[in-house]
């Protein structure tokens, strides 16, 4: 499993079969880098390990093809999507 936050609306990757957003990690290191944001305890056998999603990293994947499916963790807070969203605008300046 590559866990990923989508950033893409559900109207666009149903259409398209693409979603875009950002990786999603449970890798330590993260914990001081300046592009992640901590996101709270990951879901699944990664119960106990905190995730980070790194802005500095967005990408768009077809997910039919790759068999993409809902992370146990479903969703991220409101806090920290809007976190997530004005950091990763600090980084590509869309407004």
């Amino acid at each position: 499993m590559h866990p990923f936050l989508v950033l893409s609306p559900k109207t666009f990757n149903q259409r398209t079969s693409l979603v875009i957003g950002l990786p999603m990690t449970t890798a330590d290191y993260n914990a001081d880098n300046p592009f992640a944001v901590n996101v709270g305890l990951a879901g699944g056998r990664k119960a106990r390990q905190t995730s980070y999603v790194l802005c500095h990293q967005p990408k768009s994947f077809d997910w039919r093809i790759r068999g993409g499916a809902p992370h146990p963790m479903k969703k991220v807070s409101d806090a920290r999507f809007a976190e997530v969203l004005a950091l990763l605008n600090q980084i590509i300046q869309l407004t």
